[in-house]
């Protein structure tokens, strides 16, 4: 779906249906006991909702969308449509489809009020089970497949992210 000023709309999250094709990848694939979910909101928008636990070494959760051809060549930026309350998240681009592979984030904060968060693809950091990746491949936008979002950094208790879009520009 491309706009005309040039933006391509990954997700567009005022169609409920869009929920679908993101699935919760939490701390329990490894022992924790975190938990999260991504659900449409009738005022439409989706949420990204949970608990992060750092019992039994755990500490984070995460959604991710479903693999498919996400990419726009020449693009220089992600947006997100979001808000939040006092925490930090980390949006999460692939470029394969794999599930355990490299993750190349950046970190948003956005605040209580809805804004649009422009990320320079140059800023996000290549990492892998959370740790950098030095050497690691350039982030090509033209590869794109998997979309995702995670809390992590130790910040327990419940949390929410609302979110109304995902994009490329």
């Amino acid at each position: 779906m491309s706009a005309p000023n040039a933006t391509w709309l990954l997700f567009d999250f005022g169609n409920p249906g869009t929920v679908v094709e993101w699935h919760a990848i939490d701390d329990r694939v490894m022992g924790g006991i975190s938990s999260s979910r991504l659900r449409h909101d009738l005022a439409g928008h989706a949420t990204f909702e949970g608990t992060v636990s750092l019992e039994r070494n755990g500490g984070f959760a995460s959604i991710r969308s479903t693999p498919a051809d996400r990419g726009k060549p020449g693009a220089q930026t992600c947006f997100i449509e979001a808000r939040a309350t006092g925490k930090r998240f980390k949006l999460n681009l692939l470029t394969d489809d794999a599930f355990d592979s490299i993750n190349y984030q950046a970190s948003v904060a956005p605040s209580a009020t809805w804004q649009t968060l422009h990320i320079p693809l140059s800023t996000f950091r290549a990492t892998f089970r959370g740790r950098e990746v030095p050497g690691a491949p350039t982030l090509d936008p033209a590869r794109f497949r998997q979309v995702g979002l995670m809390i992590s950094e130790r910040q327990a208790g419940a949390f929410a992210l609302e979110v109304r879009r995902i994009g490329l520009a």
